[in-house]
């Protein structure tokens, strides 16, 4: 069974930085292209960054310039470093399959990674 587990959150000072990670098991790089989603409290899930599986990025208007999707296919790992967080980036933090090229959740969601902005 496929899993995703995100890690590399916290508690983050106004500007400050942090490096999300997802550990994905089994085929899922087989799947070409990886996502970063958040959710805020109180608000729907949103796609924050993608990444092909040659490496090119797309990002939401909100991340850019800020935020680098990566990924290590060797070791089944995306990551997402934020750069100079603001209070809009407090939200838990979600990898999975890029739900805008393959249309539907691909995969069962694992149990994201908190990120809270100290404003």
């Amino acid at each position: 069974q496929v899993q995703l587990v995100e890690s590399g959150g916290g508690l983050v000072q106004a500007g400050g930085s942090l490096r999300l990670s997802c550990a994905a098991s089994g085929i899922i790089f087989r799947i070409d292209t990886m996502a970063w989603y958040r959710q805020a409290p109180g608000k729907q899930r949103e796609l924050v960054a993608t990444i092909t599986g040659g490496g090119s990025t797309n990002y939401a208007d909100s991340a850019k310039g800020r935020f680098t999707n990566s990924r290590d296919n060797a070791k089944n790992t995306v990551y997402l470093q934020m750069n100079n967080l603001d209070p809009e980036g407090t939200a838990d933090y979600y990898c999975n399959a890029d739900w805008s090229r393959y249309k539907r959740v691909l995969l069962a969601w694992g149990q994201g990674t908190q990120v809270t902005h100290s404003s």
